[in-house]
């Protein structure tokens, strides 16, 4: 794509169209260097304005208008919103909006328009780690220059007990990366994991991306949550012992009441229209409403998924896809399995996405990327160019539909279990790539006295076939239940025993009741 240049008949309008009246003016998150969605959807444009007033939109490429659109200016605070005509990837495009009113008219422009896919990156500290802290920072700042039609944007750091119409503050405004805004800036900073996943799409599908970041470090699900889709979970006010207990006790969290980032930080965005999402977050939730999460963050989407179709007027697809990324490792040593526990509840309870609980989801595997001497604490992994990568993949199977790229890790499909000979075999969905023992990742559930108590203990297991692992558990009558890999810390780095044969992709952890 050849950016055009802006005609010199051009110029003198847009000059005229800066000194608009500051009542009427965009949203928030509209700029120039903004990527909107292209075709099959339309993109939405609104802002503020005279109430009563007639707004024109107009979207022109050169001298040429793309579309024209008219709408009346309604509502107390006076809104104005627009559905473009659908609009193929590519650009530069004016936007132009004129208001109409008592015979007066006032214009504002934005220049540089793409349009191409737009993607929302949430969640906590992970996601919020800049470019200048992971590995390679030099030479991954250095890549900005090469993807321009790249597109950055970052809301600001806001709270409120009520959802907001529009963002209380934008921290980066619509930018072309440079090195300053991808990490090295004083004010500005942009997430690592979504640049990465960005410029990964850019170059494969050679067209804009737009990436807008609305993050917050030690944060739960429960604050990024809506009240409706915490009501589904039985949740409702937060306890104030809650809030003692993680907003004043950890000086890096950020707020924990419930709904309040959803407030201030997403139901603002729900007007753009948007190709997806990925997620990076539930350490705060190792600590808070573990054994929720399972109904939390599937809550979580879904209601996301309704409110940002029904925000775009029906453009956002309501099923659009949502990749995450299942949990890395903290300590060695564990007081509790709840970081296990948070990565099972992340794929509700199925281990492997997308699931029929959570449909048109893609999962990135990082419980192999233990960074134990991290400057940042073993909890924030600098590698963060691999969970990127591991979601792109994700993304362009599920969101792309490219069905022959692999992005899942092996998992099982069947158990068979043989108690004469005090053996099982577990039938992995694909090849496997063994890449050292298994002695003691994998654990059967010994019933002690009875059906009361119970212990887990490592089973060695290896695999006979390319598809198969043999776990052994001599000199156990009777065994409940086998797992993988349930513990904070598995492996250490890229050297758990079990991947994928193409693609490296480590096979992420189970559990396995058997009755």
């Amino acid at each position: 794509m050849t950016a055009m240049p802006l005609l010199p008949q051009v110029l003198p309008l847009l000059l005229l169209l800066t000194s608009a009246d500051a009542v009427f003016r965009f949203a928030s998150y509209y700029g120039d260097h903004m990527v909107l969605q292209q075709k099959p959807a339309q993109a939405v444009v609104w802002g503020y304005g005279e109430v009563g007033a007639l707004v024109t939109v107009s979207l022109i490429q050169g001298m040429d208008t793309i579309s024209k659109t008219a709408v009346k200016v309604y509502g107390d605070v006076g809104i104005w919103k627009v559905l473009l005509d659908p609009v193929d990837y590519g650009g530069p495009y004016h936007l132009i909006a004129q208001q109409t009113f008592k015979q007066e008219v006032t214009s504002i422009h934005l220049d540089d328009v793409l349009f191409g896919d737009v993607w929302i990156c949430g969640g906590q500290s992970n996601m919020e780690m800049t470019v200048s802290q992971i590995f390679n920072a030099s030479k991954e700042l250095a890549r900005g220059a090469h993807y321009p039609y790249v597109r950055l944007f970052t809301t600001s750091l806001e709270s409120s007990d009520t959802e907001l119409l529009d963002l209380a503050k934008v921290d980066l405004e619509w930018s072309v990366p440079t090195t300053k805004n991808l990490g090295s800036g004083d004010f500005t900073y942009f997430s690592a994991v979504c640049w990465i996943f960005g410029r990964h799409l850019a170059r494969k599908l050679k067209y804009p991306i737009g990436l807008v970041e609305s993050v917050w470090g030690g944060t739960p699900v429960e604050a990024w949550s809506s009240k409706t889709a915490l009501s589904k979970c039985g949740l409702s006010e937060t306890p104030i012992e809650m809030i003692q207990r993680y907003e004043f006790t950890d000086t890096l969290a950020g707020p924990c009441d419930y709904s309040v980032l959803w407030n201030a930080m997403i139901h603002p965005l729900l007007n753009m229209t948007i190709k997806g999402a990925i997620w990076y977050q539930g350490e705060q939730n190792t600590g808070m409403n573990t054994n929720l999460y399972n109904c939390t963050f599937p809550a979580l989407i879904q209601d996301w998924r309704r409110s940002f179709h029904e925000g775009s007027m029906g453009q956002t697809d309501p099923n659009f896809p949502f990749g995450f990324v299942q949990l890395s490792t903290n300590q060695k040593t564990q007081p509790n399995d709840n970081y296990p526990v948070i990565r099972w509840h992340q794929t509700a309870d199925y281990g492997y996405a997308p699931n029929p609980k959570m449909p048109n989801t893609f999962m990135a595997v990082a419980m192999d990327l233990g960074d134990e001497t991290s400057p940042y604490g073993s909890v924030h992994p600098r590698d963060k160019q691999t969970v990127a990568f591991r979601l792109y993949l994700g993304a362009r199977a599920i969101a792309y539909g490219d069905q022959r790229v692999p992005f899942q890790g092996p998992f099982p499909e069947t158990i068979d279990i043989y108690y004469n000979y005090s053996y099982m075999n577990i039938t992995y969905n694909q090849e496997l790539l063994i890449t050292h023992a298994c002695d003691h990742i994998f654990e059967v559930r010994v019933n002690v006295n009875g059906e009361s108590q119970y212990t887990w203990i490592p089973a060695p297991a290896e695999s006979p076939s390319s598809k198969v692992v043999t776990v052994t558990f001599k000199g156990c009558s009777h065994i409940s239940a086998v797992r993988y890999a349930w513990s904070d810390w598995p492996c250490e780095y890229k050297q758990c025993p079990i991947y994928s044969v193409h693609g490296r992709l480590p096979a992420p952890l189970f559990i396995k009741y058997f009755n």
